[in-house]
């Protein structure tokens, strides 16, 4: 009998144990309809929902659950417009032979994308039930009231199931079933506990990493302890397979550059990646950290005027106050908690993929490509991982792991190891940012320019690199670079003009999206200068920005931040402390691309040290129609903790040969005993349509943790995370 816990070593040896067994069948729900290669036809009401003969309904979403409150805010749409109960309502996992295609769980679009689409399908169900009821009982159906899906009138009832309950609708969408008006919500609007939760909390939970199947071996990659330049790529110069002859079970699987082991046993496949002795080239190929900004502010670029109203250079000059502001962000990582991890099962003629995407539509996609094979030969199905924010290697562990089982011949499970995640993953690109920003002798905004120097993201997984595709950028611009909603949109400006300056992405280190993409770099830099403009006026931050607010969603969320943190108007740095342990506080305004932001911060900063200590946060945003408010406090609250972290302490570190950011310890992100105290704040606007929650108060928070810096020291940080090395330079400075 064991005492204690089992060593991880030990763990591995054994297989694994504490696994959960899992059937390759589809979803018990999904059996009653026909289970084929998807997109199911989004015309057709059976693609959305389908009533069982206990009186429950299951409908099918095209999102993934990643932590924020999909599978239970949908469902609350769908039980809405039905007129049935959360408790009769459940979800079916993501799965390319099942659920729709509304396209990736991205850009904060799950509620603002799906929601109307899970509502127009479930008023066109309603009133399909209610053309039935009125058959069956004889009674018209305006005379009908629907209460927990029981259809009554004329002193007669029926229930959904009775009604319809294991057949399919096999009804197309007619357009003439009107949705309910906001007045008429029961369930929308209200705090509907998350359905995930419970299973979370108590351990319960299936994430990817548990899943096992029949007949798997294990795996892992092998790469260079850090990853290059995106154009470089890991070129193997040599392999001596002897260094691994001690592990009989180990397999070593090679295509182009792309190297990897299966064992039998995962601790095997463990051993083996770490012994063989694999020459890498390692030619130079990066910057380095120290010449990082220089690099992209100095080389040729592809410029994009992103907006050009008025002019601005001659407002600009001919201002009564100007502000100019230069600033520097890092490479930022997803770095989940746990590693990504996939299972792949390929045949000659068909796939299996479980794995932890955003979007199985896409992930078949590019695994067709891959794979050679038809779209509808793939099937990808999705369990959560932990938070992955944004786009993580969850598509190139799939890759890996499809390319792995082809060549093995079996199931295969891979698991990414810890440098592998945190050394290959697509970062958030750095970004330097030039903002001049002006304003006229009553305190108008007159001028706004901002450029911006950063590079597209990586299109083409590290798999599919290292197997001979070539590289390529995300195409077009979009949330990759500077953008009208970003930039100024949160003010007045008659004169405005903003330069996109795209770096070469095959220069740099891989990038992708990062949760708020770019927001927090362009909110340091914006912001900084407006609250500049007001400091040289000698007026308040918060009412200076209100005399310039663009429009009432604008000041609802600056005047919700201000309420919530019982601002106080005053000039900012107008009472600088001599002391060591100095405080301050900042307002800031900012978004991603759906949404309106606002937050206040305040902040400690130990002038000895360098050490910032975030003490409070307060954040707002106006997302529309918010369906569930408990989800978006929830999701205010870990974009206030994550932005904390990312203005303090995440950095990803390089020298000219690779990455070194490889661990935790490298790789710092903010402690539980440092997380600030955190007042989240929705602002409800239940008549208008849903927009995103996921992310939109990021760049407001990034805002004013750098106006709370200059408000406690008089001091303006123009490059971030504020390390202890770095404040005490400016503040030397």
């Amino acid at each position: 009998m064991l005492k204690g816990p089992l060593p991880r070593r030990e763990f591995l040896k054994a297989g694994g144990a504490l696994v959960i067994g899992f059937s390759l069948r589809a979803p018990l729900s999904a059996q009653q309809r026909p289970v084929a290669p998807g997109p199911p036809d989004a015309r057709q009401i059976d693609t959305w929902l389908a009533i069982h003969a206990d009186n429950t309904a299951t409908v099918y979403i095209g999102f993934a659950e990643l932590g924020q409150g999909t599978s239970t805010a949908l469902p609350q749409v769908a039980a809405e417009e039905l007129d049935i109960d959360m408790a009769q309502v459940r979800t079916v996992g993501l799965d390319t032979h099942v659920t729709p295609n509304q396209g990736g769980t991205y850009s904060s679009a799950s509620i603002s994308r799906g929601g109307p689409q899970l509502r127009t399908a479930a008023a066109e169900a309603r009133a399909a039930l209610l053309d039935m009821a009125a058959k069956r009982l004889g009674v018209p159906a305006a005379q009908l009231s629907v209460a927990k899906g029981i259809v009554s009138g004329g002193g007669k009832s029926v229930t959904y199931g009775e009604l319809v309950g294991g057949k399919l609708f096999n009804l197309a969408f007619t357009g003439n079933a009107k949705p309910k008006q906001p007045s008429e919500y029961k369930l929308v609007g209200t705090k509907h506990p998350r359905r995930d939760m419970p299973d979370k909390v108590a351990g319960r939970y299936t994430y990817v990493q548990h899943v096992r199947v029949p007949g798997m071996l294990h795996a892992r990659i092998i790469r260079p302890r850090g990853q290059r330049a995106y154009g470089a790529g890991a070129k193997i110069l040599a392999i001596d397979e002897s260094t691994i002859k001690d592990i009989p079970s180990a397999r070593i699987i090679r295509k182009g550059d792309f190297l990897g082991v299966v064992a039998d046993t995962e601790w095997d496949a463990v051993r083996a990646a770490r012994q063989l002795k694999v020459t890498w080239d390692t030619t130079p190929s990066l910057p380095g950290n120290a010449k990082l900004h220089e690099q992209m502010r100095a080389e040729t670029t592809s410029d994009n005027v992103v907006a050009n109203e008025g002019d601005a250079a001659a407002a600009y000059a001919q201002a009564a106050h100007k502000a100019e502001f230069a600033i520097r962000g890092p490479y930022q990582a997803h770095a989940p908690f746990a590693p990504n991890c996939a299972l792949a099962d390929v045949k000659a003629d068909s796939a299996l993929i479980i794995c932890p995407t955003q979007d199985v539509y896409g992930t078949r996609r590019q695994l067709a490509a891959l794979l050679g094979m038809p779209e509808p030969k793939i099937r990808v199905q999705y369990f959560e991982s932990s938070g992955t924010y944004g786009h993580s290697c969850y598509d190139d562990v799939s890759q890996a792991a499809a390319l792995l089982s082809r060549e093995a011949g079996r199931p295969v499970r891979l698991q990414f190891m810890r440098w592998d995640e945190h050394g290959w993953d697509l970062y958030g690109p750095a970004h330097v940012g030039e903002v001049r920003v002006a304003c006229d002798g009553q305190g108008m905004l007159s001028s706004y320019q901002y450029d911006g120097w950063n590079h597209n993201w990586s299109q083409v997984e590290t798999t599919a690199q290292l197997t001979g595709t070539p590289i390529a950028e995300w195409p077009g611009f979009g949330a990759q670079g500077v953008s009208r909603q970003h930039c100024g949109a949160m003010y007045k400006l008659a004169n405005k003009r903003l330069v996109y300056h795209k770096n070469i992405a095959a220069k740099y280190l891989r990038g992708a999206w990062l949760r708020s993409p770019l927001d927090l770099s362009f909110a340091f830099a914006s912001e900084q200068a407006i609250d500049d403009l007001a400091h040289q006026r000698g007026e308040d931050p918060y009412e200076f920005r209100r005399r310039n607010i663009a429009d009432e969603r604008w000041l609802g969320v600056l005047e919700a931040a201000a309420k919530a943190a019982n601002w106080q108007p005053r000039k900012a740095a107008a009472n600088v402390a001599k002391a060591n342990l100095v405080r301050g506080r900042g307002i800031g305004l900012g978004t991603h691309l759906q949404s309106w932001g606002g937050a206040v911060a305040e902040v400690e900063v130990n002038r000895a040290t360098g050490k910032v200590r975030i003490v409070h946060l307060y954040g707002a945003i106006d997302a529309g129609q918010v369906v569930n408010p408990g989800n978006v406090e929830a999701q205010i609250t870990g974009q206030m903790v994550q932005t904390a972290s990312r203005m303090l302490l995440e950095e990803v570190k390089f020298n000219e040969t690779a990455v070194t950011s490889l661990d935790w310890l490298s790789y710092p992100i903010l402690r539980f005993e440092d997380v600030p105290e955190i007042t989240p704040i929705v602002v409800q606007r239940i008549n208008d349509k849903p927009n995103g929650a996921g992310e939109e108060s990021m760049a407001a928070a990034a805002a004013a943790i750098a106006n709370a810096f200059f408000d406690a020291t008089g001091i303006r940080m123009r490059e971030y995370p504020f390390t202890p090395a770095r404040v005490l330079a400016a503040l030397k400075g």
